[in-house]
């Protein structure tokens, strides 16, 4: 049986930086693409011919999820490795003293929050028929409850809070179906997650990959901390 990863928000950044690490570790990749003006991936299936699936997919419409997850199970039977990569910060607000832009906040929690929900709930069937059965999440410290330290960003670190509490549940149900969940800190890197590209992160998004490929591959049991950063260190809820 093929070994089998479905990747979103997989145009560019850490999304395109994990695609490429799991072409090069064999796998057949379904990569979730939403900037369809975006060239990379295309010149990646052009490198890759069938083992890199292009779908359309737009975390935030039910339609959109349930398409691409036919297509995985219509060209896979199964999937191995689930990566719920697609997010974003953009947020006009500022902080107590400043003006509030709900509809950002909204935004982020639909995207950053019920977009990996629906993703997730969309291939459980698959997963549970895969071989590696993860399902990993791209959260962020800025999640952690017992590190915060912002003063603003109130919409962006709601938004993966609430992602990690979903976790936790997920975790707790497919435990007796031998799924993994795994919340992931990345890193500060550089990505476009900002909207341009941000040259002041610290870590090039191909070595955050390679980092959070590593610690999927050896398989963690369990009943391992789920909240890493992409070495494996242990995050703080």
């Amino acid at each position: 049986m093929k070994k089998t990863v479905y990747i979103t928000g997989a145009d560019r950044g850490l999304g395109l930086a994990l695609t490429k690490v799991f072409l090069q570790s064999g796998f057949i990749v379904f990569a979730g693409r939403y900037m369809k003006d975006w060239p990379e991936l295309d010149e990646l299936k052009t490198e890759n011919g069938g083992k890199l699936h292009l779908i359309t997919l737009d975390v935030t419409s039910q339609k959109s999820v349930d398409k691409a997850a036919a297509y995985i199970e219509e060209q896979a039977g199964h999937l191995d490795i689930l990566i719920n990569n697609a997010g974003i910060l953009q947020d006009r607000s500022g902080d107590l003293f400043g003006e509030f832009h709900y509809e950002d906040m909204r935004m982020l929690m639909e995207v950053n929050t019920f977009g990996p929900l629906r993703v997730s709930q969309s291939v459980i069937p698959l997963l549970v028929k895969g071989n590696n059965k993860i399902l990993a999440n791209i959260s962020s410290e800025a999640g952690s409850l017992a590190d915060s330290w912002r003063q603003k960003e109130y919409g962006y670190c709601m938004s993966k809070t609430a992602l990690n509490m979903q976790l936790t549940i997920m975790q707790n149900q497919l435990k007796e179906f031998g799924v993994k969940v795994l919340a992931f800190h990345p890193g500060y890197v550089k990505s476009y997650i900002f909207g341009e590209f941000n040259e002041d992160a610290s870590i090039d998004a191909i070595e955050s990959a390679a980092g959070i490929a590593g610690q999927i591959l050896r398989a963690p049991s369990l009943d391992e901390h789920m909240f890493i950063d992409y070495q494996g260190n242990k995050m703080n809820w």
